[in-house]
């Protein structure tokens, strides 16, 4: 790689020659880690042009450096960093001193949250039974790279280089409206619609706009921890309800309620399926005390065991449900691509504050996945997920099964983890991390709680990216840590 000559810059206070300067420049890249061996410097003509010397002083300079080991030159190719120029010491050199009292200094603190650790180097443990991550011995790695070539064709050099800003894909929005929501129930026109960041980011712009410090959120204990930190970093008031076997009771609900937080029809963590006739309470409550709901649609591609209920926003005659949608976990995490389904006044609001913090999703990224599925590929991608993850699922639960071990949370129409109970005297902190230095990865119960302790004895096993054949040895190893 070529260092560039706009990398050197010439300091007035320096005390000495303009030669020993950039002897020294160039030394101080090399100690430091930033100019590696083997690296090509900047020409004499480019370098003495670029700090307005004349070329025989960055010669000279040159010249030095070359004795003294720290560059070498190849003819008419040039100078290079030499491959026995001295290392840079093992600790990082610092920049500069920083005399700020960070403490004093931050207004508000967003670090230090209870989330889900997933470790970076995951596909290298035999066996991760962890959530969310793509498989990709499933995935269309093959279509979704035309798809993404045929984005960046001259047909679409538009949709690649817009500044979208107050509006989104109308291919993405016109295949969501159209194809998508319908599946669920849902009718929606296209200002009803707002691609956003992924799920969580339609989570965030939707608490933004409708909670303030006087206002209170009702959500699910447990529930996904991001939203938790959502919530708190709106600074309503927060009403954690306790989920049962059929979800969140409307019931509990306190009166001053005005956004209630739900996962119907998958339950985040425990996996549990609202009941028709619980939504169809939860509607009706919202109805007479004047709250509206936020709908996290997640994973509802993923029903194999029975058909999926209707989304909550499809019962909805009044408008007060909000949907988010995410493809994230149907196509890859990776790809932090949802959606938001309200009432064009919402959306509205939604697309403007949007726009304030990210401008717009980026268009090729919206474009391609437009292509993915009105291509079909992503319905073939579906069907291949789901076949797969019905498989596992039923290895998974006749291994569960076999060695013992108790299913805290049964979904009712497939999804991709279990919600596992370790039961009384077994700490899931202590296990997640034995199990870890034996190769195999569960989500502790503990994030997902208002309070740690609550979730203790719970966790979370995921069969979305564990190969079928390596299921039955990890649930052995699981079992046999939990004394079974």
């Amino acid at each position: 790689m070529a260092i560039s000559e706009e990398t050197f810059f010439l300091e007035n206070r320096f005390e000495g020659t303009l030669q020993s300067q950039i002897q020294q420049m160039v030394a101080e890249g090399i100690l430091s880690g930033r100019f590696r061996p083997g690296e090509k410097m900047p020409s004499s003509r480019k370098l003495a042009k670029h700090l307005g010397v004349s070329r025989l002083t960055v010669t000279l300079a040159y010249n030095e450096l070359i004795s003294d080991d720290y560059l070498t030159s190849h003819g008419r190719s040039g100078y290079f960093i030499s491959q026995s120029a001295p290392p840079p010491p093992e600790f990082s050199a610092g920049h500069s001193r920083d005399s700020v009292d960070w403490s004093r200094a931050i207004g508000r603190r967003f670090s230090g949250a209870r989330l889900v650790e997933k470790p970076v180097d995951w596909e290298a443990f035999p066996y991760p039974f962890v959530y969310g991550q793509a498989d990709p011995t499933l995935f269309d790695q093959q279509n979704w790279r035309l798809c993404a070539l045929q984005a960046l064709g001259r047909k679409d050099f538009s949709s690649l280089t817009a500044d979208y800003a107050e509006r989104d894909d109308p291919k993405l929005v016109e295949f969501i409206a159209r194809h998508t929501l319908p599946r669920r129930g849902i009718l929606a026109r296209p200002e009803e619609i707002l691609i956003t960041i992924g799920a969580q980011n339609a989570l965030w712009l939707a608490a933004q706009i409708l909670l303030t410090q006087r206002r209170t959120a009702a959500y699910e204990n447990p529930c996904y921890p991001g939203l938790r930190e959502i919530l708190t970093q709106a600074r309503c008031h927060l009403a954690p309800i306790p989920v049962d076997d059929d979800g969140l009771p409307p019931d509990l609900l306190p009166d001053e309620t005005d956004v209630v937080f739900t996962t119907p029809s998958h339950q985040c963590p425990t996996s549990t399926t609202m009941s028709l006739k619980r939504r169809q309470t939860l509607l009706e409550r919202a109805r007479e005390r004047d709250f509206l709901v936020v709908e996290d649609d997640y994973e509802f591609e993923m029903s194999f065991l029975t058909k999926a209920s209707p989304a909550l926003k499809s019962l909805d005659e009044d408008g007060r449900v909000i949907y988010v949608g995410s493809f994230s976990k149907s196509l890859f995490p990776g790809l932090r691509l949802g959606y938001l389904v309200g009432s064009a006044p919402f959306i509205q609001e939604a697309r403007a504050l949007r726009s304030s913090v990210l401008r717009h999703i980026p268009g090729h990224t919206q474009r391609t996945t437009a292509y993915f599925l009105s291509h079909g590929h992503y319905d073939a991608l579906v069907r291949r997920i789901r076949n797969a993850l019905h498989e596992r699922r039923e290895l998974m639960d006749q291994e569960i099964r076999k060695h013992g071990l108790s299913i805290a949370g049964r979904a009712s129409f497939g999804g991709s983890s279990f919600w596992m109970s370790t039961g009384p005297g077994i700490d899931v902190d202590d296990l997640t991390t034995r199990l870890k230095a034996r190769g195999v990865l569960i989500e502790p119960g503990t994030p997902f709680f208002e309070t740690a302790d609550e979730g203790r004895e719970y966790f979370r096993l995921a069969y979305s990216s564990i190969p079928l054949a390596k299921i039955p040895k990890g649930i052995a190893i699981l079992a046999e840590e939990m004394g079974r």
